[in-house]
């Protein structure tokens, strides 16, 4: 899980430094799009981290 948390954590960093002007414009939008983004993310390598745990 900690796996799953810090890649969705550079993930929405690398997101957020390839488009420095979503917050500073205030593109609600795009800002809600970018936490939905990271959220799948991290809930995708969680999945595959528990799967990887239950073959184990």
């Amino acid at each position: 899980m900690r796996t799953a948390l810090a890649f969705g954590a550079m993930f929405t960093a690398t997101q957020a430094a390839a488009h420095p002007g979503l917050h500073v414009h205030g593109d609600s939008g795009s800002s809600l799009g970018l936490v939905a983004g990271a959220l799948a993310v991290v809930a995708l390598a969680g999945v595959l981290a528990w799967a990887r745990g239950a073959r184990a």
